[in-house]
C-alpha cells in the first residue's frame, strides 16, 4: 500500500511539473497529461486519514520513484519534441528528393553513435536508391548496392525490421568484408504496403535503446507518409506537363524549357537551335482510319523520332500533329544535320494500318537559331513556324532555315 501512495504522490508532482513547464507545446503538455492520469487511475491511494504524519517524498524511496518517474516523463517530452521537428522537417516540400534527405539527416540525428543512414524506395519489388548521408556530411552515395539475400532486400520483402547487433556475426552479412558495429533496417509502409527502406548503421555493436527504437519508428511511419505524398506530388507534376496521347513532354513544359535555354544562352553566349516540325498527309490518315488510329500513328511516330536524341535536346509535341525540338548549344550546321538524320530515320518507318496497308509518312520543318533569327523564345517559336509554313508550301519533305531576324533589334551587346 506504501508504494501506491507513493505513486499516487509522484504523479500529482509530476502533473504539477507538466503544466507549470514552459518548454512544453500545448500539445506536449496535453499527451503528458493523458499519460500521467492514465498511470494515476491505476493506482490506488490509501485514505488520506491513513497518511497523517507522513511524507512520502522525503522517503529515499519516494525520492527515488519521483527522479525515476520525472526522468521518463522528461524522456517523453524529448521525444515529443523530437516528434515536433520530424513532423515540420518532413511535411515542409513535396520535392521527393528533399524528403528523401530530411529523413536520413533526422535518422542520424537521432540515434547516438550513427555512421551511416541511407534510404531505397521500394517499388513493384524493385529496390531504387534514394538518398544516404555518413558521418562526414557524404550526401547522395550509396554505400552499397543492395543484395538478393541482404539487409534492404529482406527487409523489404519481408515488411519488419531487422536488427543486426553485430555486422561482424550475423549470417547476412557471411562471406562480406567484415565492419564493426550495429545496423538496423526499417520498412517504410503506407496500408501495410512497403514503400522502402531506411537502413541506419552505429560505429557500436548492440542493441538500439527503446527510446532510439520509438522514434526510429516515429520517423518510418512519417517518412512513409512524406514519401508517399512526395511521390504522388511528383507523378501529378509529371502528368501536367506530359502529353496525354503520346507521353511527350507538352507544350506547357515546352514553353518553360525554351525560356530556361534562353536565358542559359544569355549567359553563356552558346546558340541554339528550334526546330518546329509538321507531319506531311497525316490529315490523311484520320479521314481514313479514323482518330483512334490516327493517335496510335502519332505516338508511335514520336516516340520513334525521340530515341537517339541527345539527353541535353527537348522534344515535345506542340500540338497537333506538330512537333519542337531544341536543340541546346548547337550551331546551324549541327542543326541541319540533326534534321536530315530525322528525316533519314522516318523514311525506314512505316504502321501497320487495319487494312494491312502500311501507313508512310514523311515531315517538314523549319529552323530558327539563337540569337541569329530571334532571341526571346516567342519570337523564336515563330521564326521557326515561318519555316515551317515555307517548307509546307514550297518544299514539302524538307526542312528550311528561318529569313531575317523576328521580333525587336537586338542591343548593341548581341551585334
Amino acid at each position: 500500500m506504501g508504494n501506491a501512495n507513493q505513486r499516487v504522490e509522484v504523479l500529482s508532482q509530476a502533473r504539477r511539473i507538466v503544466l507549470e513547464d514552459g518548454r512544453l507545446t500545448a500539445g506536449e503538455r496535453q499527451d503528458l497529461i493523458k499519460l500521467i492520469d492514465s498511470l494515476s487511475e491505476r493506482t490506488q491511494p490509501i485514505p488520506v486519514t491513513q497518511l497523517k504524519g507522513t511524507d512520502i517524498l522525503s522517503r529515499p524511496e519516494g525520492r527515488s520513484a519521483s527522479q525515476a518517474l520525472l526522468s521518463l516523463l522528461k524522456q517523453q517530452a524529448d521525444e515529443l519534441d523530437a516528434l515536433k521537428k520530424l513532423s515540420l522537417n518532413l511535411t515542409s516540400s513535396l520535392d521527393l528528393q528533399t524528403v528523401l534527405d530530411a529523413v536520413v539527416t533526422e535518422a542520424m540525428r537521432l540515434v547516438k553513435n550513427a555512421h551511416t543512414a541511407d534510404i531505397f524506395l521500394y517499388t513493384n519489388g524493385r529496390l531504387e536508391f534514394g538518398a544516404a548521408l555518413d558521418l562526414v556530411g557524404t550526401r547522395s552515395k550509396p554505400f552499397m548496392t543492395p543484395r538478393e539475400d541482404g539487409l534492404t532486400n529482406s527487409v523489404a520483402l519481408r515488411g519488419e525490421i531487422i536488427l543486426v547487433e553485430d555486422m561482424r556475426t550475423h549470417p547476412l552479412y557471411s562471406g562480406m568484408q567484415k565492419e564493426n558495429g550495429s545496423i538496423i533496417g526499417i520498412p517504410l509502409k503506407i496500408n501495410n504496403n512497403v514503400v522502402g527502406v531506411m537502413n541506419l548503421s552505429r560505429s557500436i555493436s548492440g542493441g538500439f535503446s527503446p527510446s532510439e527504437l520509438r522514434l526510429l519508428g516515429l520517423l518510418a511511419d512519417q517518412a512513409a507518409v512524406a514519401i508517399s505524398n512526395a511521390s504522388l506530388h511528383q507523378l501529378v507534376s509529371r502528368q501536367a506537363y506530359s502529353d496525354t496521347v503520346t507521353g511527350l513532354p507538352n507544350r506547357r513544359a515546352l514553353d518553360e524549357r525554351l525560356e530556361s535555354e534562353v536565358k542559359l544562352a544569355r549567359r553563356t553566349g552558346f546558340p541554339f537551335a528550334v526546330v518546329m516540325m509538321d507531319l506531311d498527309g497525316f490529315k490523311d490518315v484520320n479521314d481514313t482510319y479514323g482518330h483512334t488510329v490516327g493517335d496510335q500513328v502519332l505516338r508511335t511516330i514520336f516516340n520513334y523520332l525521340a530515341t537517339g536524341l541527345r539527353s541535353s535536346d527537348f522534344l515535345a509535341r506542340y500540338g497537333g500533329d506538330e512537333l519542337t525540338l531544341i536543340l541546346s548549344q548547337t550551331d546551324l550546321a549541327p542543326a541541319r544535320v540533326v534534321a536530315e538524320k530525322i528525316l533519314e530515320k522516318l523514311e525506314k518507318f512505316s504502321f501497320p494500318a487495319p487494312d494491312n496497308t502500311k501507313i508512310k509518312l514523311s515531315l517538314s520543318g523549319g529552323i530558327s537559331l539563337y540569337p541569329i533569327h530571334a532571341m526571346s523564345a516567342s519570337d523564336l517559336l515563330r521564326s521557326a513556324d515561318e519555316a515551317l509554313y515555307r517548307a509546307k508550301k514550297h518544299q514539302r519533305g524538307s526542312f528550311v532555315v528561318a529569313h531575317g531576324f523576328t521580333g525587336p533589334l537586338p542591343s548593341t551587346e548581341f551585334m
